[in-house]
């Protein structure tokens, strides 16, 4: 077992839903952070996870960010299973950046 440390960042160019991170086929990961940066008016995220174990999607987390402020959008540590997906979607397109804090724990 090997534990990875990593980090995703991202920019949202579009309003739907957007794959951020999916979980390696032989790995489990703990989100620690889903740290979301607001560059101009106000704006609605929501954060989801595509639960691949039952092929359902849900929604962890949504947040109207102000003008040049962060936002964490995970108040909690988040548990991935294997090929599970975390998602973001932003009302408004070119606003938003950010970084996913994350711990891979792999079976190699």
């Amino acid at each position: 077992m090997a534990n990875i440390y990593k980090n995703v960042l991202f920019s949202q160019g579009v309003t739907t839903i957007t794959d951020l991170y999916t979980v390696p086929s032989n790995s489990r990961a703990i989100i620690q952070n889903i740290q979301v940066t607001n560059e101009t008016g106000n704006v609605n995220v929501q954060v989801y996870v595509y639960d691949n174990s039952t092929t359902t999607e849900h929604e962890i987390s949504h947040v109207t960010v102000a003008a040049r402020s962060t936002e964490n959008m995970a108040k909690g540590p988040v548990i991935l299973e294997e090929s599970d997906v975390l998602r973001i979607q932003a009302a408004t397109i070119d606003t938003i950046s950010g970084i996913i804090s994350i711990l891979e724990i792999n079976r190699d």
